[in-house]
């Protein structure tokens, strides 16, 4: 009979634990307003200033990239592929968590920058990469931090990619990086009037 209270007590407290790692996970409500993100998640707010401080990469920038990604969404993939639209045959990428961050970048990252425990779909870690991601785009291929347009073209293509180019053929991932130019700015406004800022 102790046995199973104790077992019992063991699944409830799985249970729990499943059920606030859920609740802690969900994107934030008004993904579009970053003043409310912040205030809705007291925790990212912290992390945010901690990798400003570390790679002096504009928060709203790299929250911006982090929207276009993954919506800011934990365990974010690439949508599966289908042979005859029936059979299921895998995924575009090694795409993975916050920051859509393929497996090979994702290692070198962890090797220069990360930590064996640095994880894709903890929200610090997962900004962490992104901002370790445009420190070497700037040394790379000379992009300025504030240059958001051609920060995410490189984010997109890879640094040789963006090199090469790769990105010139493709309209809408041209529109798409002026998106994500449009919205940094306008996370860069909320933040100046919000009074978190």
């Amino acid at each position: 009979m102790r046995f199973l209270k104790k077992i019992s007590l063991i699944l409830a407290s799985i249970s729990a634990i499943s059920i606030l790692t859920a609740c802690s996970s969900t994107p934030p409500a008004n993904p579009n307003n970053l003043c409310s993100v912040f205030q809705e998640k007291d925790s990212w707010y912290v992390a945010a200033h901690k990798v400003h401080n570390k790679y002096n990469v504009p928060i709203n920038v790299a929250m911006a990239i982090m929207y276009q990604e993954s919506r800011f969404v934990d365990d974010a993939k690439p949508p599966m592929r289908y042979f005859l639209y029936v059979i299921p045959y895998g995924r575009g990428s090694s795409s993975y968590g916050y920051a859509q961050a393929q497996d090979e970048v994702w290692d070198d990252y962890v090797d220069e920058a990360g930590s064996f425990f640095s994880s894709r779909d903890d929200f610090a870690d997962a900004l962490d990469f992104i901002a370790w991601y445009m420190t070497k785009t700037k040394k790379i291929n000379g992009i300025g931090f504030n240059d958001v347009y051609n920060q995410y073209l490189n984010y997109h293509e890879g640094w040789g990619g963006f090199a090469k180019k790769s990105y010139a053929k493709k309209d809408w991932l041209i529109n798409t990086a002026r998106q994500v130019e449009q919205r940094s700015q306008r996370y860069r406004e909320q933040l100046l009037q919000c009074n978190l800022y």
